[in-house]
This record gives C-alpha cells, structure tokens and sequence, in this order.
C-alpha cells in the first residue's frame, strides 16, 4: 500500500516526528511504501476560497506553491495518516492550511486510489484532541468517504516513551 503522511509538527525531533519515524518503521516491515511530508518546511498557503478548482481549474488549485507536491503524492496514495502536535485545541496551522488545499484535490471525487485514514496525535493533556477528531471526521472520514484506519494518541508521560512509539510501530506493522 502506498502511505502518505502528512506531519504537521514545526518541531525536526519532536513527538510527532518520533511517532511519525516509528510508523514509517512498522509500515515498511509490513511490506508497505510510506512518504513523509513535513508540510512546515514547505511553503503551503491557504485556501483561497476562489473556487477556480471548481470551475476552470477541474480540480487544479490556483495557487502553485509547495502543495503541488503533496497533490502529486496524494494521486497515488492509498492511505493518508495525519500526524501532528495539538495546538490550540486543533492541529497545527501549518497542517490546516495543507488540509484545506485538499478541497481542489477532492474535485470533482476524492484522489481515485485513497481509501483509508489515520492519525497520531500528541498533546501534554489527554482531553484536548476533540478539534482534532472532529476534523478527521469531517473531512476524511464523512466527507472523502475514506475508511477509519485508527487514531493514536500520546500525551503527557506517553510522548516519545519506548512502550508508545512500539504501539505505532506495531499498528503501522500490520496495516492492511
């Protein structure tokens, strides 16, 4: 299966990314091909709310920035994982904005290969991924009709520990 994560943490040897490596790791020994986007080191803009993905574009979007290349990656993806820090109650600005540049790729059906969706997520408080979970969702799950692969969740002492990161690890592993 062909995996695109999208990690939405600023942070290079963050939480995120320590889940994000351990996914990679278990998803590749269960034979599958992962992509990782650090959608912060990118330069993404926001939606424009334009709706030439809708008209002329035919699902282009507009703006050619750095989201050509998730929207490259998104074509052959089967499954899409959410990674990121909770900010705010949410997922991290920079996430967002790649989030909602999804609604040119969502147009005129969702990218013809996707099928599934997953996210790790982190936070220092287990009662804050309701903002989170509401996107999933909405946009993956009830919108693009995409099929619930799971959620994982780390906070407080559970961030980076040696027993979370083999959980991930092991999930990832046996991916279908």
């Amino acid at each position: 299966m062909n995996i695109l994560v999208l990690n939405g943490s600023p942070r290079p040897n963050g939480t995120t990314r320590k889940m994000v490596d351990a996914m990679v790791r278990g998803a590749s020994a269960g034979g599958h091909h992962v992509d990782v986007v650090d959608v912060c080191r990118l330069k993404i803009g926001g939606c424009l709310a334009c709706e030439w993905c809708h008209t002329k574009g035919n699902g282009a979007c507009v703006q050619k920035d750095d989201m050509q290349v998730v929207y490259d990656l998104l074509r052959e993806a089967e499954m899409l994982v959410i990674a990121s820090p909770i900010y705010y109650h949410n997922l991290t600005g920079q996430l967002k904005c790649a989030i909602d540049r999804f609604y040119a790729a969502a147009y005129p059906a969702r990218p013809p290969k996707l099928r599934k969706a997953a996210m790790l997520l982190c936070s220092g408080d287990a009662e804050m991924y309701d903002g989170a979970l509401f996107s999933f969702r909405g946009d993956f799950l009830d919108y693009l009709g995409l099929e619930d692969a799971g959620v994982i969740t780390s906070h407080g002492d559970e961030n980076g520990s040696p027993q979370k990161l083999e959980e991930v690890r092991v999930w990832a592993a046996g991916l279908k």
